[in-house]
């Protein structure tokens, strides 16, 4: 299966120096937890999670008037609508992330999720895995075979 098969359209971005409360507020419009930040000339360059806003920001008493950019998680890890789900599940693992920007020919087209590969593939073990190992930072390469 490819990341294109699974993959959630219209992914919800903003520019490096939007304000930290606009883009809790693009989250809570879109009921999403997570925007892609674009650089100046449009391309994704990092993400920023409802988790980076609250520890980032508010745990730290950060004004909500300063740019996103300043919480948002460096480098980018991203997939490509071809890519084998398993290979883009390895990817999630060894970069410990819960979610994966899908970058065709330099534009965002959309997004793969753990919660995108226990719905859409009908595998919650899977997912439940996938979680655990990013949680824990595990290497990669044991998800979709049983564990000896």
């Amino acid at each position: 299966m490819q990341l294109r098969e699974i993959m959630t359209p219209g992914v919800v971005t903003a520019s490096a120096d939007t304000d930290v409360l606009s883009v809790a507020q693009l989250m809570r419009d879109h009921s999403v937890g997570s925007v892609v930040i674009c650089d100046s000339e449009g391309e994704p360059a990092a993400m920023v999670t409802d988790r980076d806003l609250a520890v980032r920001a508010l745990a730290e008493e950060r004004s909500p008037a300063e740019s996103v950019a300043e919480h948002a998680s460096r480098p980018l890890v991203t997939g490509e609508p071809e890519m084998d789900l398993e290979e883009a599940a390895a990817l999630m693992v060894q970069h410990r992330v819960r979610r994966l920007p899908v970058i065709d020919g330099g534009a965002l087209v959309g997004i793969v999720t753990l919660d995108d590969i226990a719905v859409r593939t009908g595998n919650l073990e899977v997912a439940q895995r996938m979680t655990q190992e990013v949680i824990e930072g595990a290497l990669p390469g044991f998800f979709f075979h049983e564990r000896g």
